[in-house]
């Protein structure tokens, strides 16, 4: 190379670093002052592990929204049961009727008539009917019936009272003998609410998990957040101080204006990083604090989160067979399919009653009252002396009866599905827990290697500081080794972060994530 040209690659690097010289300290104290602009007043909030978990269980939507389907659930037992609930009605009626008699009416006109004659006939009647279905699929059914009736005075003589007072009291029974006869059967809606209700409670149990175990996500990755947030000001400063060190060589010759112009380059990438690891912290702030739902406003305010639980770093004592009975014991899952099972059994149980005939046996008795007022009628109704009583049979059968058996077939599959989904959740389950318990113990091992080559990757970049400065090595050697040991102490911060992921991931598998905090669903 010629001396011109070795003059002119010189000169550029003087010039940028003069121009950086001259412009950084304006720019770095305008976009600070941008910075302070735009940036609301900050308020810090330290948060525990547990007081996360509690503050999203209160305030969470999704729990909401779970919590009140589940209500929703309790009120439709309740609708089932009140089919069964008694009925009572009351029927009251006045009638006037005013006719010409175009006839001898026997006991109010003589033997023939010779003239027209009005027949009018007044009556005021009520009625209390109060009936029950029954668990047994019958029905019972009582009705009182006081009434007065009267005809006109000069068409009267002929009866024995006018106005007259009848009051009947009947009572009737109805049994099925074969379709809809049983309580199993008539309580077969009541149960299949219960079971939705219980399925709901599963549910919502397990969104519960979820939500601990989302928290618990965001709360390392937080944690890790800011832990990336030190690695990366720690790596700023270890190259801010070889730049301010090569600048002090470089003005005594002892170093060429290359390295400087290198150690500038880092700190400017480096700074980069810090920029990035702080907005990553930001951004996991505002995700644990939207699953802790503080509300709008709260939301609105710019809020530091402080996380308080340091990450554990020993191994915890696993059996696989211990975890895997955990889970499918407590899994809300399995409980939900066992229960889907049993009202896919308890519709099709009811299905097959629907195959029989109809079969029922019904039985009347009644009393009847006759007076001149309202007491003797009913005196004489409760006498015993009238009465009536009956009693039969009623038997339907649609020919062909294609809907039942449709219906029936139809549950038989469902109830066969049912038990496919059961075993299917048990198996996966299975299958969570066991690859869970294998990502705790790689995750742990994970530890113990990158903290060994973070070990290494300070005493490599130590032996190399040493080189440097005995002129050995070269400043673009000691920032590869710098940036090494940022990398290093990036994947042991982040093995230990997946470690106590995984320890959560493995709670949720086993569904023990509530025992860890004191927590039951009530």
């Amino acid at each position: 190379m010629d001396d011109s040209r070795l003059v002119h690659t010189r000169v550029i690097p003087s010039i940028i670093i003069g121009i950086w010289g001259i412009f950084s300290p304006w720019l770095g104290w305008n976009m600070t002052i941008a910075s302070a602009q735009l940036t609301p007043p900050e308020r810090q909030e330290s948060v525990s592990l547990a007081d996360a978990a509690v503050r999203a269980l209160q305030n969470n939507l999704d729990i909401s929204l779970s919590r009140h389907t589940k209500e929703s659930r309790l009120a439709e037992i309740v609708i089932e049961q009140a089919k069964f609930d008694p009925t009572v009605s009351v029927n009251g009626r006045y009638n006037r009727t005013v006719d010409p008699l175009n006839r001898p009416v026997f006991g109010a006109t003589g033997f023939q008539l010779d003239q027209t004659t009005t027949f009018d006939q007044r009556s005021h009647s009520l009625t209390i009917d109060a009936s029950t279905n029954l668990l047994t699929g019958g029905n019972i059914d009582m009705s009182y019936s006081p009434s007065r009736n009267s005809v006109n005075q000069d068409l009267a003589t002929g009866f024995l009272f006018n106005p007259a007072w009848t009051s009947g009291l009947s009572f009737t029974v109805t049994q099925p003998l074969l379709k809809n006869a049983g309580i199993g059967i008539n309580k077969t809606s009541i149960k299949v609410a219960q079971n939705h209700a219980a399925v709901e409670q599963h549910i919502f149990h397990d969104r519960v998990l979820t939500v601990i175990a989302s928290v618990e996500q965001h709360y390392w990755e937080l944690v890790f957040s800011q832990g990336n947030v030190q690695v990366a000001r720690s790596a700023l400063k270890a190259a801010e101080e070889l730049l301010a060190a090569n600048r002090i060589k470089a003005k005594v010759g002892m170093m060429s204006v290359m390295d400087v112009l290198q150690a500038e380059t880092a700190v400017a990438s480096r700074v980069e990083q810090v920029l990035l690891a702080e907005k990553a912290v930001r951004d996991e702030e505002d995700q644990l604090r939207t699953l802790l739902n503080p509300g709008e406003s709260e939301l609105r305010r710019h809020v530091r989160l402080i996380p308080v639980d340091a990450p554990i770093t020993f191994f915890e004592t696993l059996n696989l067979e211990e975890a895997i009975e955990t889970a499918i014991e407590q899994r809300p899952e399995i409980a939900q399919a066992k229960k889907n099972v049993e009202s896919s059994e308890l519709n099709t149980q009811f299905a097959r009653n629907q195959l029989l005939p109809t079969l029922s046996v019904q039985g009347t008795i009644g009393l009847v009252g006759l007076g001149n007022d309202y007491g003797n009628s009913f005196n004489r109704n409760f006498s015993g002396d009238f009465y009536n009583y009956g009693a039969g049979l009623v038997l339907s059968y649609p020919l062909g009866n294609r809907s039942a058996m449709s219906t029936y077939h139809k549950r038989q599959l469902e109830a066969r599905n049912a038990e496919v989904v059961l075993t299917n959740v048990r198996h996966q389950i299975i299958l969570g827990v066991r690859e869970a318990m294998r990502r705790v113990q790689t995750d742990f091992q994970r530890i113990e290697t990158t903290r060994s080559a973070r070990l290494l990757a300070e005493k490599q970049l130590q032996t190399e500081m040493e080189r440097l400065k005995v002129g050995l090595s070269t400043t673009r050697f000691v920032l590869e080794f710098q940036r090494d040991l940022a990398t290093a102490q990036g994947h042991e911060l982040r093995a230990i972060v997946d470690y106590n992921k995984s320890l959560s991931h493995l709670e949720r598998q086993k569904a023990t994530t509530l025992n860890r905090y004191h927590l039951e669903l009530s």
